[in-house]
């Protein structure tokens, strides 16, 4: 009976410690094998003030000699644009301070000693139609969302769906917002770009 009892102690201190062992090596292990759903999700870009696909700039050149006329060119599909020398630059996505730098980076030392691109937007407009007071097409002069760009032209008439509004964005995206709840969450008060038009549709009883 003795040896029986040390043998069933021995038995379980052997258990526990390979029971310690294995928690342990759990412990060490879990930090780096965290599953995909407890991963941060990439942070979206803030579009406020950037260049878009189908963006009419304009670009001119100073401090060389001589000054090459101003270009002129709509950003295309792809988001690109070519400039002196048959150089493409990505220009969608970008602050206008960033395409000049760009600009300026590449062709200076290599082909300039100096250069200063002055990059021009023509057309930043939105356009608001349908059942609002005061269809437009309105300057577009920083952040606005759709129930500002709203606002801004005269409001919603009687006869407007407000729970249906349409954005038809400038690459042909729509989305549709129900601006009655837009009004209770700024989540879903979207914002709006240049090019993007704004329909509110008319109610029907």
């Amino acid at each position: 009976m003795t040896f029986s009892r040390k043998t069933v102690g021995l038995s379980l201190r052997l258990a526990a410690c390979l029971s310690l062992a294995a928690v342990l090596e759990g412990c060490g292990t879990t930090p780096t094998a965290s599953p995909p759903s407890a991963q941060t999700a990439p942070t979206p870009v803030d579009q406020e003030g950037r260049l878009r696909a189908g963006e009419l700039v304009t670009i001119a050149y100073s401090d060389i000699s001589p000054a090459p006329q101003p270009f002129q060119s709509r950003i295309r599909e792809d988001g690109k644009i070519m400039l002196l020398l048959n150089q493409e630059f990505v220009a969608a996505g970008k602050t206008v301070a960033e395409l000049e730098k760009a600009i300026h980076d590449w062709y200076v030392p290599k082909y300039f000693v100096n250069l200063t691109a002055t990059v021009r937007v023509e057309d930043r407009y939105f356009y608001v139609d349908g059942q609002v007071k005061g269809s437009s097409r309105l300057e577009y002069r920083g952040h606005i969302t759709v129930l500002g760009a709203i606002a801004a032209a005269g409001g919603f008439t009687d006869f407007a769906k407000p729970s249906a509004v349409k954005i038809i964005r400038a690459n042909g995206k729509i989305d549709i917002v129900n601006c009655r709840k837009a009004r209770n969450d700024s989540r879903l008060d979207l914002p709006i770009y240049p090019g993007d038009r704004i329909i509110v549709p008319r109610r029907f009883w």
